[in-house]
């Protein structure tokens, strides 16, 4: 059984983005998996920190990205971030001090991140990528008809 099934309206549009997505999204179903099988806490913890791991490196994409645009939402995209990595080190420090995984607190906090934070400041990311392909292309539809006009 998954914990979350990959949806159409997790996708942003931004292919290494969504492929990041999927990817997370099967890393926490397999984690999700292993703590079904009753696999051993320490084991459990190593998935949880690489999954970490993973989620840190995709942020850090996103915000660079978001940087290189000046994206004027960057500030309050990144803060998200930091507050569900902060989420997720938390259930992961929990899990190692207790015998048992917060099982309704992990899906509360991955329904945040994935159903939220997608919806809102991801979807808001994709709108930017989107005006900016758009205004690649019409700067280069705009040089070539400036180098056009130059050349006759």
């Amino acid at each position: 059984m998954e914990l979350i099934e990959w949806s159409d309206k997790f996708a942003t549009g931004i292919p290494d983005i969504d492929s990041e997505h999927e990817g997370l999204i099967a890393s926490i179903n397999a984690f999700y998996l292993k703590q079904n099988e009753n696999s051993n806490k320490d084991e459990l913890v190593n998935i949880l920190n690489n999954i970490y791991g993973s989620i840190h490196s995709h942020f850090m994409l996103e915000e660079r990205l978001m940087q290189k645009n000046g994206y004027a939402e960057y500030e309050d995209h990144k803060d998200d971030h930091a507050r569900l990595l902060d989420d997720l080190r938390d259930i992961t420090t929990d899990l190692e001090h207790t015998s048992q995984l917060d099982e309704e607190l992990l899906k509360a906090k991955l329904n945040d991140w994935f159903l939220i934070h997608f919806k809102t400041f991801d979807s808001r990311l994709h709108k930017l990528e989107q005006l900016i392909a758009s205004n690649k292309k019409n700067q280069k539809g705009f040089f070539s008809r400036i180098k056009k006009l130059f050349s006759k």
